[in-house]
């Protein structure tokens, strides 16, 4: 959650570079980022893999016109469709890329390649065919945003009232940290989405790393098992709701297209 996810770049990108507000090298290269490469994997008509931009453009004569995006955990198959197969490997990723227009979707595989002390990722995104329905339990941009504020509220007043780590000034003042280099120089989504979903992802966002620095920096003052418990408790459902709205905030372009 600290992080964009790299199937949320791959959506976000793709679908700028389908709707012709960007060239397909850039495309490519806000996705890749500090990946050493990226390829495709499994494409009907290829027979081995490929670059991204030569993927986009099978892609598209396929009859794809669009991106969403999947991050299903255990018990929350977030975003997926079917068929099993697939919502397996989404699911051992944590995250998947569902094409619109054409029943096909990409599961990243990434893997560390070269010798100590210069180490490189290499992803490849293995596309396998998908079940053309309504992706599980995604969200409106406006239901997520309302989620978030109500989820945020509840679980800040009982990370309070447990005087656990994350819920006071050492998570704002990481939170404004990373909101400061973040802002540096890149783009919360690619060019073509709605305001809205800039601002639902840039809230997901946020309760994200509050939720990962009340796990970083231990107990608290949670002393006892109970306590704990209730802790992970807040925790967990805050952090639901974090992934369905970052899920609805990528998938808002196919949304909008869709009505």
């Amino acid at each position: 959650m600290l992080s964009e996810p790299r199937s949320g770049l791959l959506a976000a990108w793709g679908n700028a570079l389908l709707a012709g507000l960007v060239s397909p090298d850039d495309a490519a290269l806000a996705i890749v980022r500090e990946d050493a490469v990226h390829r495709v994997e499994g494409l009907p008509g290829e027979t081995g893999p490929v670059g991204l931009t030569l993927a986009f453009g099978r892609l598209r004569s396929l009859g794809v016109t669009g991106f969403r995006v999947a991050l299903p955990a255990p018990g929350h198959p977030l975003g997926l469709s079917g068929p099993p197969d697939f919502n397996a490997r989404a699911l051992d990723a944590e995250e998947a890329v569902v094409a619109f227009g054409a029943p096909y979707g990409l599961v990243p595989e990434v893997r560390e390649v070269g010798p100590d002390g210069d180490l490189h990722v290499e992803v490849v995104w293995r596309c396998l065919p998908v079940r053309e329905a309504p992706p599980a339990d995604v969200p409106s941009l406006g239901e997520a945003e309302r989620e978030l504020a109500e989820a945020l509220r509840d679980a800040t007043a009982v990370l309070t009232r447990l005087d656990v780590a994350g819920s006071g000034p050492v998570a704002e003042a990481a939170v404004d940290a990373y909101r400061a280099r973040t802002e540096r120089g890149r783009e919360v989504l690619a060019p073509g989405y709605p305001p809205r979903a800039v601002r639902v992802l840039e809230l997901a966002q946020r309760v994200g790393l509050l939720i990962s620095v009340a796990y970083e920096n231990g107990h608290g003052g949670a002393v006892s098992a109970s306590e704990i418990a209730a802790r992970q408790e807040a925790l967990r459902p805050v952090e639901r709701v974090a992934r369905r709205a970052q899920v609805a905030a990528y998938n808002a372009y196919v949304e909008e297209r869709e009505r």
